[in-house]
């Protein structure tokens, strides 16, 4: 067992035990129980019953497309290095964000807007501030909303970055995955040093309050060096957050993977020992380790929220502001309500035809269960505190938490011995050792788990 931080433990023969696919848990239920047969029809009536509860929102937008394929990617993505194909798509956003937001309340204070995609930058300025003007003529924008933005480094300038920044963006973020030019080059994303360090600079040029980085570890020609050359040169770029996602390796669900060399790929000994030395240098370089592949200043937001017992989990991960409820425009976007969980179409012809008969382009849904609920609470006190205090769960929702789960609390006891978890009377808390383990952890108070297709990547 090796020490890496206060917090983290890395225990090489429990994570061998326990490495097997399990739901991230951005959401509960998870985005996979979402069902087709839910209409445009159930998605007003949720908003009406949202509207009653007069939450805050939080608002996230899809934009789909990307210049070039990146091998390594999982998202819902549109490959085309003509740009023209984005004008009719930002008619469609507009069009859904008119349609939608006149069925919400203009006093819900929105305190959080995301765009992600794809890359929200292949859009050209006047796009950008024709969306922009939409958004804020039709929701209120609180004056101290995090206003977020993903970008592709290799595809933007000075100017552009200062554009976004005058416009109302307060918060960046942009995808590194690994500094080694063969690494790059195997997942058909080069982008040289020099290129991310002057993004960087133009980014605290222009002022931006927070800047996130996204690395992954298990790509292919990866090994324990080059990946602690990758580290070091993140951290010279000092971010406020740094994501290191996890590889999962799935050519039968995304075919530009086949493009990917198998046999480059690190074995799974030494993806093991990347992530290790990962979690030790980011945690030595004042990096405080959020949950599973967050990392963020003590100063940073998350960092704050986590020790309030504030943080929350949604569709784009980490989230501050657990008071709110998410609304999601565009293709594949998801809106995500307290009692119900609505995803827009994936295919554009499918998401212009229902926007063009000004219908929300809804393709299937989830309407939770009391008891989905209560679970929620449990898994995403689980993933974003490592700790659960039953007392709360048993004066919200009024149950007697040791009755209710029983039988998950059984369950447990193998993990409890394990060291992964300890459970008192009045408290569930993870260990140092758990924390690496937290999804395996959750997913014993998960219900739907059992029956559903386990098409999810490893813990670890």
């Amino acid at each position: 067992m090796v020490f890496l931080s206060p917090g983290v433990k890395f225990d090489l023969d429990t994570i061998k035990k326990y490495d097997t696919p399990a739901p991230r848990y951005t959401s509960y239920p998870p985005a996979t129980e979402l069902r087709e047969g839910f209409t445009a029809s159930d998605f007003e009536t949720a908003i009406a019953a949202s509207n009653q509860r007069k939450s805050p929102l939080s608002l996230y937008f899809h934009i789909p497309f990307c210049q070039s394929a990146c091998y390594f990617c999982g998202c819902n993505t549109v490959i085309s290095s003509n740009k023209k194909i984005a004008e009719p798509y930002v008619e469609n956003l507009v069009r859904e964000i008119k349609n939608t937001s006149a069925s919400i309340d203009t006093d819900r204070k929105v305190l959080q807007i995301h765009w992600g995609g794809g890359t929200p930058n292949y859009l050209e300025r006047a796009q950008v501030e024709l969306l922009w003007k939409n958004i804020t003529h039709c929701f209120s924008i609180d004056p101290q909303a995090e206003i977020s933005i993903e970008i592709n480094p290799r595809y933007i300038d000075k100017d552009y970055i200062f554009f976004l920044r005058d416009i109302g963006f307060n918060r960046i973020s942009f995808g590194i995955q690994d500094f080694n030019p063969q690494v790059q080059a195997a997942i058909n994303r080069v982008q040289p040093e020099e290129m991310l360090f002057n993004v960087m600079d133009w980014i605290k040029a222009a002022k931006f309050e927070s800047v996130n980085v996204d690395l992954i570890y298990g790509l292919p020609y990866q090994t324990l060096q080059t990946f602690r050359e990758t580290i070091k040169k993140t951290v010279e770029l000092d971010p406020d957050r740094i994501v290191v996602f996890n590889f999962a390796y799935i050519p039968w669900l995304k075919p530009a993977q086949k493009n990917i060399p198998q046999e480059a790929l690190p074995q799974p000994q030494e993806k093991l020992e990347i992530l290790k030395m990962t979690i030790e240098e980011l945690t030595n370089s004042q990096y405080a380790f959020i949950g599973m592949d967050h990392f963020a200043k003590s100063t940073d937001e998350l960092a704050i929220a986590q020790r309030d017992r504030t943080l929350q989990r949604n569709f784009q991960g980490y989230t501050t502001h657990a008071e709110t409820e998410l609304f999601g425009f565009g293709a594949t976007s998801i809106s995500m309500l307290k009692d119900a969980y609505f995803q827009n179409y994936k295919q554009l012809k499918d998401y212009y035809q229902a926007v063009a008969k000004d219908i929300l382009p809804i393709s299937k849904g989830i309407k939770l269960t009391q008891n989905d609920i209560i679970r929620r609470d449990v898994i995403m006190g689980i993933m974003s505190h490592f700790q659960l205090y039953k007392q709360d769960i048993n004066n919200k929702y009024h149950i007697n938490f040791d009755e209710y789960f029983s039988s998950e609390l059984q369950a447990l006891q193998p993990l409890e011995a394990d060291g992964l978890v300890s459970v008192s009377k009045n408290h569930i808390q993870i260990t140092d050792v758990g924390r690496l383990l937290v999804r395996n952890i959750a997913v014993v108070f998960d219900t739907h788990y059992q029956t559903r297709d386990k098409q999810f990547s490893r813990a670890i």
